[in-house]
């Protein structure tokens, strides 16, 4: 695991960041011994926030296993583990100490979906007197600029819009040009209460030992928030972890997600969701695969799967996500700045560790820590709504969010915190405040 320097020569070096795991990506078709290969955990990564522990093992673990997973598919690989002696703890300076260790002629890398990242990696390659060369994910259904594409010449940017593009361009659930059933939206249908009574089934976990890992993660000083059990973690950390995780989602969950998707419980952590938004952002699995694997399903089962809920589905992926990764290229690196309502007071302390007596916020946040997980509607409209209300500086909220959260990845977490949930953005992505009334909450 840990990396060593021989005298070996390499005409090239690749980089693979801890949320580009692609195995699919063409990068791997081809076997080349003059190409090495190389993934990095470095502070720079671990301390720009304080990171929920889950998150931090979720990404070492993944990266880990997809090292050992290159070596044994005969690819040269060499591996930064966080404690490791030669490690700068940065990308550049390792990317620099590698180039000058290994005689490489040639730096490539694939696109960042960080802002931050972008820029460094732009800056060392005009650092480097070597040829350089940047290459796309192959993860998700639209290019950086596409939505800026679409919209750039409106007057209001609408979600709805892109989505129903979306669904024409790659013909998602479309017949002759037009929309299974005639209609292209059941958000409407998507916003039940959970019936007393109701099977919730068991949310399929992993029992990894990552012991090890938690360890060294304490030996580097890296400071973490939440809890873990180190002896049965409990994500995906693979690519046939996150193929699992999907099909028991479509088996067990999707019958019922779309009624309940936004129903809350204390008892239930998981309910109806896919919590496959970190093997996503982590690029295990692509979007394409679940949308297709989602609709195949249910086109098969249609006799026990509503439209609605496959819809409800099909739209979080095909819709939402592509459409707060498009908000967020266009508008960086003046959408981190902006603050609506000029709002300014600190966030409560309990926000870190769940002790107050607010019964919602309480639940929402405690779990939050246990699972480095909840879904939308604890984020949007119970955490995300009381600091909206309470005038919280968007930037604490923030830095809560990508922190707490294993799926937390600036391009899709600052959209939804500054953007949809905090209107900070002045209506960019939402067109009013989304703030819920308490009588919303209390049904969900």
């Amino acid at each position: 695991m840990e990396c060593c320097f021989s005298m070996s020569s390499f005409h090239t070096l690749r980089l693979i960041l801890g949320d580009q795991l692609n195995a699919k990506h063409s990068w791997y078709k081809t076997k080349d011994k003059g190409v090495l290969y190389a993934l990095m955990e470095v502070r720079t990564e671990t301390d720009y926030a304080h990171h929920h522990i889950q998150k931090v093992v979720g990404f070492f673990t993944a990266m880990r296993g997809f090292s050992d997973a290159l070596k044994k598919g005969d690819h040269e690989v060499i591996y930064f583990n966080i404690n490791d002696a030669e490690n700068k703890q940065s990308f550049t300076e390792n990317i620099k100490l590698l180039i000058k260790s290994h005689g490489i002629k040639k730096f490539e890398y694939q696109l960042p979906d960080e802002y931050r990242l972008d820029q460094e990696f732009l800056n060392l390659t005009n650092e480097l007197e070597i040829e350089t060369k940047v290459v796309d994910t192959e993860h998700f259904y639209t290019s950086r600029n596409e939505l800026k594409a679409q919209f750039e010449d409106k007057k209001q940017i609408l979600m709805e819009s892109f989505y129903r593009t979306m669904r024409k361009k790659h013909d998602v659930m479309m017949l002759n040009g037009k929309p299974l059933s005639g209609k292209w939206n059941y958000d409407a249908e998507n916003r039940k209460k959970l019936p007393t009574g109701t099977s919730v089934p068991e949310p399929l976990v992993f029992n990894h030992d990552v012991t090890e890992v938690v360890d060294q993660i304490k030996e580097a000083g890296i400071q973490t928030i939440g809890t873990i059990n180190a002896k049965a973690y409990a994500w995906p950390v693979s690519r046939k972890e996150s193929i699992e995780l999907l099909h028991y989602f479509l088996e067990h969950c999707l019958p019922q997600f779309g009624d309940f998707q936004d129903a809350m419980h204390q008892n239930y952590w998981s309910l109806f969701h896919a919590r496959l938004s970190f093997s996503l952002n982590a690029k295990m699995i692509s979007p394409k695969e679940v949308v297709d694997a989602a609709i195949n399903y249910w086109e098969t089962n249609q006799d026990t799967i509503h439209i609605s809920q496959i819809e409800g589905f099909v739209r979080q992926i095909l819709g939402w996500r592509e459409y707060m990764r498009g908000i967020y290229w266009w508008k960086m690196p003046h959408f981190k700045t902006l603050n609506f309502f000029e709002n300014k007071n600190p966030l409560p302390d309990w926000f870190w560790t769940g002790e107050t007596k607010m019964a919602c916020l309480k639940s929402a946040i405690t779990q939050s820590l246990e699972y480095s997980y909840a879904h939308h509607i604890q984020r949007l409209m119970v955490t995300g709504n009381f600091v909206l209300l309470a005038g919280v500086d968007p930037d604490e909220v923030d830095a809560w969010y990508l922190g707490i959260y294993i799926d937390a990845i600036e391009w899709v977490e600052i959209t939804n915190t500054r953007g949809m949930s905090q209107f900070a953005d002045g209506g960019i992505i939402a067109t009013k405040p989304y703030v819920s009334s308490a009588s919303y909450i209390h049904k969900m």
